[in-house]
């Protein structure tokens, strides 16, 4: 009798708090036309996972593996890839957001969300990427089009998204403000952050002047309060895809843009990304790991939001 091979992974079958993860064996992936099958060594946590593990978000009703960040060894190639074969390290993001599950023991997903992990990276580094990555660059190269001595801000600077953005705005030789708490401000000027913004005790639209590009990682009324940061004809980039539509009136009111997006798997962006860390211009910072059989432990520290940095699941 034939039996199909099996995998630990991180299941629910309810919304709620991360008592309502799981750990159990399900079926392993198989590895369809134009995807490779890889095995995960780590996938890093996001804000998206545990608002997805509490709210189904974009993607409904459980049962469901959250994780979209991977790291990890190719173990076998669907008809048609050319570009990988097994034993391959790659790294990637799966497809936003229905290509989540990527905290399991393997993932099979398509072949142009991975790329080649950088030799200058271990796996946990690189499954700390993806995400806040292709974020950062999206917002601030795609859609800001950002210039060298442009002045740019980001918010939650300290944070997943944010310090990643810090990095790329540096290396594309940008003047860089970021908004964080003061117990924080050292490591933003470790990053190289050329002004830090308290915002418990400082008004960021008071502060930040004559700004070219904005990257919004919070939403609200920061979106909009944003907008009085810029010079005519700047931008305010928002990661948050659904907000009030007073951003975009006031920004036609002040002659300025506003624009909001959600992440895309591309394995272009991702391959920029891949030749900054390779150039040492990019490194995500560790907050800290967890076992896959730790992920309730790993959601519960993400959600208390005082971390520096990225959360990474490790195989056990």
């Amino acid at each position: 009798m034939n039996l199909k091979p099996t995998m630990q992974a991180a299941i629910q079958n309810s919304l709620g708090g991360p008592e309502v993860l799981e750990v159990v064996d399900i079926p392993r992936p198989e590895p369809r036309t134009n995807e490779v099958l890889v095995r995960v060594h780590a996938a890093s946590l996001n804000p998206t996972d545990w608002k997805h593990r509490a709210n189904g978000g974009f993607l409904g009703d459980p049962p469901f593996v959250l994780g979209w960040d991977v790291s990890g060894l190719v173990e076998a190639v669907g008809v048609g890839v050319a570009r990988f074969q097994p034993g391959d390290e790659v790294f990637g993001m799966l497809s936003y957001p229905f290509g989540h599950g990527s905290h399991a023991e393997y993932v099979a997903a398509p072949a142009r969300v991975f790329t080649k992990k950088p030799a200058a990276l271990d796996h946990v580094q690189a499954a700390a990427l993806p995400l806040v990555s292709l974020t950062a660059w999206q917002a601030l190269i795609e859609n800001a089009d950002l210039q060298p001595g442009q002045r740019v801000l980001v918010h939650a600077a300290g944070g997943g998204v944010g310090h990643i953005a810090v990095q790329i705005a540096k290396a594309r030789g940008a003047y860089v403000i970021g908004t964080a708490s003061a117990a924080k401000h050292d490591f933003l000027r470790g990053l190289g952050i050329d002004e830090a913004i308290d915002y418990r005790t400082q008004d960021f639209a008071e502060v930040a002047k004559d700004v070219d590009a904005v990257l919004d990682t919070i939403g609200g009324d920061t979106s909009t309060r944003s907008l009085r940061t810029l010079r005519p004809g700047g931008i305010v980039v928002s990661i948050l895809p659904v907000g009030s539509y007073d951003f975009y009136r006031e920004a036609e009111r002040l002659g300025v843009r506003a624009v909001r997006m959600l992440v895309d798997s591309s394995r272009a962006d991702l391959g920029s990304i891949a030749e900054l860390a390779e150039a040492g211009q990019l490194r995500a910072t560790i907050a800290e790991t967890f076992p896959l059989g730790r992920i309730a432990d790993a959601h519960r520290l993400g959600e208390t939001g005082r971390t520096a940095g990225k959360i990474v699941i490790t195989r056990e």
